[in-house]
């Protein structure tokens, strides 16, 4: 559950810092804007965007027609998605694995969680962060998550410079898919790429347990948010972009779903079966340690008062000697 917020959480920060870093706000793409001279902005227009520009035209030459650059942009997304799907497929197959490793220790997990709620001084928290460190450490499993944004990360210079390409570019943002003008914002678009995310979100929660799918129905549905929100504002050949990346990712979640899983699932029962689960925690060990806490003598000022009353003066004791002690002559 955290794992899942944190993963979310990164991918709506690297999307709000590619926004920003490119410059992406509303505006007319027929006003043609000056090309940007800053170091941030200009260096990613003259060396991601430019180069962009190019292949474009290159690939719109090719093809010829108005809908030549529209074309363009979904074979460049097809170029960059092929390339970077080895790399979302093995972070799926160990994200996957964490994640089955994680529910086989849930009921461990879930005792340590439960007493970190009412512990109340930071000498038990600490000590039930080394509890659990030490679940997953006997266990040979990670609290840390698998950097699931990282394909994220590797596409915002893509997202970028395809965006800065387009809105600088008076051809290609003048230009028009199937009757779409590429340079505005289309809703049309801005729905179907939706809707391929959202088909993708919901074949991420197929063969999962019901109470993890309850808890990753939030989560999944970040991804179809943040796409309809960019692509609505944003020139409808960015929102291609997103279209043609959403085919791909439903058919990466498919591939993910249907064979990884299974896989992967296989693999943990047999590792199970050969090293089984190692227990750490258990309801007993906070149950007696509680019993014990509850028999202990509070110290209060009144007993301590009391006790100081009761108790013979040893001061008085060692006077009392040497008085009726007599020196010898």
């Amino acid at each position: 559950m955290k794992n899942s917020k944190r993963f979310a959480t990164l991918a709506m920060l690297a999307m709000t810092v590619t926004l920003f870093l490119s410059g992406c706000m509303p505006q007319k793409m027929s006003s043609h804007p000056k090309v940007p001279t800053g170091f941030i902005y200009g260096s990613s227009y003259k060396y991601i965007a430019v180069p962009l520009q190019h292949i474009m035209e290159r690939i719109a030459d090719f093809f010829g027609g108005i809908n030549g650059y529209g074309w363009a942009i979904i074979i460049i997304t097809f170029v960059v998605r092929m390339i970077l799907l080895p790399l979302m497929l093995n972070q799926s197959n160990k994200m996957t694995a964490q994640q089955e490793k994680t529910r086989r220790l849930k009921p461990q997990l879930d005792i340590v969680q439960a007493q970190q709620k009412v512990a109340t001084t930071p000498e038990e928290k600490a000590e039930l962060s080394q509890l659990m460190m030490k679940v997953y450490k006997e266990n040979d499993s990670s609290m840390m998550p698998s950097l699931g944004c990282l394909t994220l990360l590797i596409q915002l210079p893509i997202f970028s410079g395809l965006y800065q390409a387009i809105q600088y570019s008076p051809e290609i943002s003048s230009s028009h898919f199937f009757g779409i003008g590429l340079g505005q914002p289309n809703i049309i678009i801005t729905i179907i790429a939706t809707l391929f995310y959202v088909g993708q979100s919901a074949l991420s929660l197929v063969g999962m347990p019901a109470e993890q799918k309850k808890q990753m129905q939030t989560t999944v549905l970040m991804s179809p948010a943040i796409t309809f929100f960019i692509s609505l504002f944003a020139p409808a050949g960015l929102a291609l972009y997103f279209l043609a990346g959403g085919m791909i990712m439903i058919i990466q979640q498919m591939i993910t779903t249907f064979i990884i899983m299974p896989r992967v699932k296989k693999r943990i029962d047999q590792e199970i079966k050969e090293k089984p689960i190692v227990t750490v925690v258990t309801k007993d060990m906070f149950t007696k340690k509680a019993a014990a806490k509850a028999t202990e003598t509070p110290v209060t000022p009144e007993t301590t008062h009391t006790n100081k009353a009761t108790m013979p003066s040893e001061t008085g004791k060692r006077n009392s000697g040497k008085q009726r002690h007599k020196p010898q002559a």
